[in-house]
């Protein structure tokens, strides 16, 4: 888990560093899409505008669906601490679920002006609830004490069914840590002197990140519980079970659990809102069915209201998969990863081919010889990771635990295709080169 965490930090920064360019050369609540259309030629921006955008809007959905499934998740897992033989029906993670969703969207629907002291305290506890994980489980240690080597080093490649290449099916949770990176360009159009501060944000949310989650990491490996008794804890959420095994009680599990609650809150409201703006900026520029209307504003508020809703009404909709197949749903968790990963490789691959031209005009830019070398990490790492995140966790491979992401996001933007065939290349001509544009001198 520890090494495994700094090779995606070091893979993840050069993905942050390549965005945070364009985001400085231009800064808007479209972000990847209008990147795209912006270095492209002429003749095929369009198309890859369009092809980016639904890609951005797709991630954007889905990974804000796994943050409040899995916060739902999370709750569930936690009631097994004093229930052991508790087992949560589909129909009750729903009822959790929605009800996250709900509160989630009061809190960003009515609460735009407190969002960035939200974001503030969020920091500051997040701060704090590490410092008291680290301090608390380093002190009960009640499942035992792991050497340095195996805290910073051990990985079983007996578990998985994938030998040696464990190591990078095992990486997976540290790259779906960092996988939302570029959605903090939807807020470009919300904040001051974007060129420099949107760019500052981008490339330094994953070293602040990183560092801050090895005080996290390091405590629990050194920590750990069995891995076979981690791997069956309840619904697949495994900081309960570790809290309590490692506290020695129920009570001390659950205290270290709220902590991870309340993080977990601030960022579903950080990421809904992040998504609803991304909604807003492409309904903005007609690209999706019904635009006039998720464009709208509320004058009141201050919040793109029905982008919003359209947000919230995607992830009840795609929860109810979860009664049906819960690998099916898994899969929908999965392909917000990948979507975000193919929104972010088009534009810097784009850039690349053009020899990172626009990108020298950027207020926040890196030296060309090192731009060059960190845009190649990259879109190769893009690449690895759309491989990675398509491939079954455990072998041998069953129907439960095939892995349909990429199935679900071919689907995805095979519709967004018949979209664009029947209607929006009609009247999707791309983002207007001023669409949200603020240029600060």
């Amino acid at each position: 888990m520890f090494l495994g965490w700094i090779v995606v930090l070091i893979l993840d920064e050069c993905i942050a560093l390549s965005l945070s360019e364009l985001a400085s050369r231009y800064p808007t609540s479209a972000g990847p899409y209008y990147w795209s259309f912006q270095l492209a030629s002429p003749r095929y921006r369009t198309v890859l505008s369009f092809i980016t955008g639904w890609s951005w809007l797709i991630g954007n959905w889905t990974i804000t669906l796994s943050v409040n499934f899995g916060f739902a998740s999370l709750v569930a897992a936690t009631v097994n601490l004093f229930q052991p033989e508790f087992v949560v029906e589909s129909w009750q993670l729903l009822l959790i679920f929605y009800a996250l969703c709900f509160l989630t969207f009061f809190v960003v629907a009515f609460g735009n002006k407190i969002l960035p002291l939200v974001d503030t305290i969020c920091a500051i506890f997040t701060a704090i609830s590490i410092l008291v994980t680290l301090i608390t489980l380093s002190v009960k240690a009640e499942a035992g004490r792991h050497s340095p080597s195996y805290t910073l080093g051990h990985y079983d490649p007996t578990l998985s069914g994938w030998g040696n290449f464990s190591f990078f099916i095992g990486i997976l949770p540290a790259a779906y840590t960092f996988s939302a990176i570029g959605m903090i360009s939807s807020m470009a159009e919300e904040c001051d002197k974007p060129t420099t501060k949107l760019p500052n944000a981008l490339s330094l949310c994953v070293p602040i990140g990183g560092i801050a989650g090895l005080f996290f990491i390091i405590p629990i490996c050194a920590t750990l519980p069995d891995l076979t008794d981690v791997l069956q804890a309840p619904v697949a959420q495994a900081l309960p079970y570790i809290f309590g095994r490692v506290t020695g009680s129920a009570g001390g599990g659950l205290a270290l659990t709220l902590l991870v609650f309340i993080i977990t809150f601030f960022c579903s409201v950080s990421i809904t809102v992040a998504a609803s703006r991304c909604t807003w900026a492409f309904a903005r520029d007609n690209a999706i069915p019904l635009a006039s209307l998720w464009a709208r504003i509320d004058e009141r508020h201050g919040t793109p209201i029905w982008a919003l809703v359209l947000t919230t009404v995607v992830q009840l909709l795609l929860g109810l998969i979860n009664l049906g197949s819960s690998s099916a749903f898994l899969a929908f968790v999965s392909v917000g990863v990948i979507s975000l990963a193919v929104s972010y490789g088009i534009p810097i691959a784009i850039s690349l081919t053009y020899r990172r031209k626009e990108v020298q005009g950027a207020h926040w830019k890196m030296p060309s010889a090192v731009g060059f070398i960190v845009n190649v990490i990259a879109v190769a790492w893009i690449v690895f990771e759309l491989v990675l995140f398509s491939l079954p966790t455990v072998l041998p491979v069953t129907a439960v635990s095939m892995n349909y992401a990429i199935v679900v996001f071919v689907g995805f933007m095979a519709l967004s295709a018949v979209w664009y065939g029947v209607y929006a290349r009609k009247v999707y001509r791309g983002p207007p080169e001023s669409d949200g544009l603020t240029i600060d001198s």
